[in-house]
């Protein structure tokens, strides 16, 4: 009997591939245990040891994307006092009432 394709999150296959590479258990007990191929586990040690670097060379995404979104936002809020403020000139200009606050 044939078994169905699995798909294995990448948070199982990074810590499969540093049980590995610890070097506590062989392949051979870490497939067992986990019921994978130690092929599988070789395959996934070894592109972890390949782009471990690219952890440290592309910073932190998440961190960068908020500040993004915080110098988007105060652009935003600097655009819009502008609007306020001119708006409050026009209405001075034609001795319309002021706004409530």
């Amino acid at each position: 009997m044939k078994r169905s394709r699995r798909n294995h999150s990448a948070k199982f296959k990074a810590r499969i591939a540093l049980e590995a590479l610890r070097g506590d258990a062989t392949l051979a007990a870490l497939a067992t245990r986990h019921s994978v191929h130690t092929t599988q586990i070789a395959t996934w040690r070894k592109q972890l040891l390949e782009h471990a670097g690219d952890v440290f060379e592309n910073g932190n995404p998440a961190a960068e994307d908020a500040e993004r979104r915080i110098r988007d936002l105060q652009a935003k809020v600097g655009e819009l006092t502008m609007e306020r403020d001119f708006l409050a000139g026009a209405r001075g200009r034609f001795g319309l009432p002021s706004a409530k606050r």
